[in-house]
C-alpha cells in the first residue's frame, strides 16, 4: 500500500502520487511550500512535473502558493506546460491560477507549450482566456518574451507544426517581427523546419511577402537557410522563386491530370486515366503525382478514387514528401486519415495532433464546419470511437462546445456510448461542469454535484494527460481517490450547512434566503395580478350577460309584434270579404225599398263590424325566454 511507504520528504510523497502520505506529513509539520535542494521545486511544482493530479488538488485546496518560482522563474504552470500535463494545467486554471506569468526570459506557459509541441496543453491555455495577457491585462495571443518572440516564433523555431496550426486557428499573427526583425519564417528557415515554412508560405499573404521579409541585418529566410546549410529549405525557396520569375510555366499544362486533381475535377481526371491519356502515377517536373495535388487541396473524393484505382501513395516528390505528408503540411486532416497514419512518425507531436481521428479533433476544437464536412463526406463515422472509446460527442462535451452537441443530436449520434472509463457524453459534461452541455444532453444543470449520482463503483478515475505522461495509477488507487474526494465533498457540505445555520442564527441573511423571499414576493405579485385580472373578467362577463339578456328581451318583443302584425293582416282580409257581401245585400235592399216606404236608420251609410280582439293579461307582456 502506498500509505505504508516511508518517504524522506514531502516531495517524494508527491512524486509517488501518495496523497495520504502527503496529508500525514503536512499534519506532522512539513511545510506545504517546502523547496527541495536539487531543483528548487515546491510540492506543487513536483505535482505538475509528474502529473499527480490528486496531490495537485489537495495542495491547491490547502493553500499552496502558486506564485513560487524556480531559479529560472518557472511557476507550477510553466512546469505543467513543459511536461505536457494538460490535466494539471486545467486544474490550475480551475483554481484561477495566473497562466500568463512570465519566467526570467519573459516566456509564458503558452510559449513553453508551443516550444515543446504540447498541442493539447496549449489548447487548454488558449481556452482558459488568461494564458496570454499584455501589459494592460488584455488578452493578446501575440504577447512576446524578452527576445520579442511570440508563441508562433517559438513553435516555428522548434518545428512544432501542430502548435503552429493551432495558434494560427486562434488568430495568432504569422508575420510578427522579434527584437532583431526575424519573422517566424526566419526561425523555421534557420532551423531547417520545412513543414512549418511551407505552412507559413501557404497561409501568408503571398510567398513573396513571406519569403521576401528581411530582418534588421537585411537577411531573408533564404539567407539564413544558406548560412546554416539547410539544403531542403534552399531548394524549396528556389522552386518558389523560379515559379515567381516564370509565371507562364508555373502551371504546367503538360500534366492535365495534375491540374484536374488540383482543381478537384474528378470527372476529367477519370476520363484521362480510363482512356489511357495519362498514367495514374505520373509525376510532374517536381516529382508530384495527382495524389500529391489532391492531398494538398483536401480533395477527399479524388483521393478516394485514386486509392480505389490502385494509385501508389508512397511515391515522394522532390521534397521527399508523400501525399500524406503534403496533406499533413496543409492541415487537411480528412486526407491524412484517409491516407493512414505514418508508422515511421512517432513521438509526442503525432500523438498531440491525433491525426488518426480528425472528427474527434474537430469536435475538441469546436470546428463544426470541418466536423460536418468529415461526417457528410463519409470520411469519419459519427459514432466512431478512438483508442480510449471516446466519440466526437465525448470530446465536445468535455470542452463545452454546445453547438457541436446540438448538431450531433440532430444527426442522431448515439449519446449512450461509453468510453473505456464507462462514461457517456453526459457524464463527461457533468464531470467538467459544462451546464449548457448537460442541459442539451437531457441532464439537470442545477444538480451537477448531487451525491446520489456519485458511486465509488463507477468505472473510470483520474483523467490522464493527452500530451505528457503522468504517473501510473492502478484501478484500486483510482477507486480510493474517488472515495476520498467524495468524503471530502460530504464533509464540506455538512460544514457548510452548519455554517449557514450559525450565520442565520446571528441575524444574517443568506443569498438563497433572499432569493427565496424574492421568489415568494414575485409569486405573490403574480397571484395578485391574476386575481385582479380574474375580477375584471368576472365584471366583464356580467356586463356581457346583461347585454345578452337585453338582446333576448328585444328579440322576444320583436317576435311578439311580428305575430300581432301577422294577426292584424289576417283579420283585415276577412273584414274586406265580409264588407263586399254586405254592400251587395244593401244594394238589393235599396232596390227593393225604392218602391216602398223609406226608413232611415241611425247607422245609415255605415256597417258596424265586431272584431274579436283578445285582451292582454295583466303583468308583463314579454315571454320568458329560457
Amino acid at each position: 500500500m502506498p500509505a505504508q511507504k516511508k518517504y524522506a520528504n514531502i516531495h517524494e510523497a508527491v512524486n509517488a502520487g501518495d496523497v495520504v502520505a502527503l496529508e500525514t506529513m503536512v499534519k506532522a509539520g512539513a511545510s506545504i511550500n517546502e523547496v527541495n535542494e536539487r531543483d528548487k521545486f515546491t510540492p506543487l511544482h513536483c505535482a505538475c512535473n509528474v502529473g499527480a493530479l490528486e496531490c495537485l488538488h489537495w495542495l491547491l485546496w490547502h493553500g499552496a502558493d502558486t506564485t513560487v518560482t524556480t531559479p529560472k522563474g518557472w511557476t507550477p504552470a510553466h512546469i505543467a506546460a513543459i511536461r505536457g500535463q494538460d490535466a494539471c494545467l486545467q486544474g490550475l486554471a480551475n483554481n484561477n491560477v495566473n497562466l500568463s506569468a512570465k519566467d526570467h526570459r519573459g516566456s509564458t506557459p503558452g510559449h513553453l507549450a508551443a516550444a515543446h509541441g504540447n498541442s493539447f496543453t496549449l489548447n487548454t491555455i488558449l481556452r482558459s482566456g488568461t494564458g496570454f495577457l499584455n501589459q494592460q491585462g488584455l488578452k493578446d495571443i501575440n504577447t512576446t518574451d524578452k527576445n520579442g518572440w511570440t508563441p508562433v516564433h517559438a513553435a516555428c523555431y522548434h518545428g512544432r507544426l501542430g502548435c503552429l496550426q493551432l495558434l494560427n486557428k486562434w488568430g495568432a499573427s504569422i508575420d510578427e517581427c522579434d527584437n532583431i526583425g526575424n519573422t517566424p519564417a526566419h526561425n523555421a528557415a534557420a532551423e531547417g523546419h520545412l513543414p512549418c515554412l511551407k505552412f507559413l508560405v501557404s497561409t501568408g499573404i503571398s510567398p513573396t511577402h513571406m519569403l521576401g521579409a528581411r530582418n534588421d541585418q537585411g537577411e531573408t529566410p533564404k539567407d539564413l537557410a544558406q548560412q546554416f546549410y539547410k539544403d531542403a529549405i534552399i531548394e524549396y525557396i528556389n522552386g518558389i522563386e523560379w515559379e515567381r520569375d516564370h509565371p507562364e510555366q508555373a502551371e504546367n499544362l503538360a500534366f492535365p491530370a495534375h491540374v484536374a486533381a488540383f482543381n478537384g475535377d474528378l470527372d476529367h481526371l477519370r476520363m484521362l486515366v480510363e482512356n489511357g491519356v495519362v498514367n495514374i502515377n505520373e509525376r510532374d517536373d517536381k516529382g508530384s503525382t495527382p495524389a500529391h495535388k489532391a492531398a494538398g487541396q483536401g480533395h477527399v473524393h479524388v483521393l478516394q478514387w485514386l486509392i480505389e484505382m490502385g494509385a501508389n501513395m508512397s511515391i515522394t516528390n522532390q521534397s521527399g514528401e508523400t501525399p500524406r505528408d503534403v496533406a499533413r503540411r496543409f492541415s487537411k486532416l480528412a486526407c491524412v486519415k484517409l491516407l493512414g497514419r505514418d508508422p515511421l512518425l512517432r513521438g509526442e507531436q503525432e500523438e498531440a495532433e491525433d491525426l488518426g481521428y480528425p472528427a474527434h479533433l474537430a469536435a475538441f476544437s469546436g470546428d463544426l464546419e470541418h466536423l460536418a464536412s468529415l461526417i457528410e463526406k463519409g470520411v469519419s463515422n459519427i459514432n466512431e470511437q478512438d483508442e480510449k472509446g471516446s466519440t466526437a460527442a465525448h470530446k465536445a462535451a468535455a470542452q463545452g462546445h454546445a453547438h457541436i452537441l446540438k448538431w450531433l443530436l440532430e444527426k442522431n449520434a448515439d449519446m449512450s456510448l461509453r468510453n473505456t472509463q464507462g462514461r457517456t457524453p453526459l457524464d463527461v459534461a457533468r464531470r467538467y461542469g459544462n451546464k449548457t452541455c448537460v442541459k442539451i444532453l437531457g441532464g439537470n444543470p442545477d444538480d451537477l454535484q448531487h451525491l446520489e449520482e456519485w458511486s465509488d463503483e463507477e468505472a473510470g478515475g483520474t483523467e490522464g494527460n493527452t500530451d505528457g505522461a503522468s504517473i501510473s495509477v492502478s484501478d484500486k488507487q483510482k477507486k480510493e481517490s474517488r472515495g476520498r474526494a467524495r468524503r471530502k465533498v460530504e464533509d464540506l457540505e455538512r460544514l457548510l450547512e452548519i455554517a449557514k445555520k450559525n450565520y442565520t442564527q446571528l441575524g444574517g441573511s443568506l443569498p438563497e434566503d433572499r432569493k427565496r423571499l424574492q421568489t415568494i414576493k414575485d409569486k405573490d405579485k403574480t397571484i395578485n395580478e391574476l386575481e385582479a385580472q380574474l375580477d375584471y373578467e368576472r365584471l366583464r362577463r356580467e356586463k356581457l350577460e346583461a347585454q345578452l339578456d337585453q338582446y333576448r328581451r328585444d328579440m322576444a318583443d320583436l317576435s311578439y309584434r311580428l305575430q300581432a302584425k301577422l294577426g292584424d293582416d289576417s283579420d283585415s282580409e276577412s273584414d274586406a270579404g265580409y264588407g263586399h257581401q254586405s254592400r251587395q245585400s244593401t244594394k238589393q235592399r235599396v232596390v227593393k225599398k225604392r218602391s216602398g216606404v223609406k226608413k232611415r236608420s241611425q247607422d245609415e251609410g255605415g256597417v258596424f263590424i265586431k272584431r274579436n280582439v283578445s285582451k292582454e293579461k295583466r303583468g308583463t307582456r314579454y315571454q320568458k325566454v329560457v
